[in-house]
């Protein structure tokens, strides 16, 4: 007969969630520090787009990281 199914362990200890959060966590601090930029400049909104388009690379490559040193260690 079959062998009784269960659940398969984790790849990775990081889940789905710690993705989603160092995501949010990286854009959130990236516009933050674009407005404050942008306040100092004259254009809190400007700072804001700006943190946005830096942001988005920059927390994609903070997830590749922590995903990649989950993977050596």
């Amino acid at each position: 007969m079959l062998p009784p199914m269960t659940p398969a362990a984790a790849s990775s200890p990081h889940s789905l969630a710690t993705a989603s959060g160092l995501l949010l966590g990286t854009l959130c601090a990236a516009m933050i520090v674009g407005a404050l930029v942008g306040l100092a400049f004259g254009s809190w909104g400007i700072g804001l787009l700006v943190g946005a388009v830096v942001g988005i690379p920059a927390a994609v490559l903070v997830v590749y990281l922590v995903y990649s040193k989950a993977e050596s260690a």
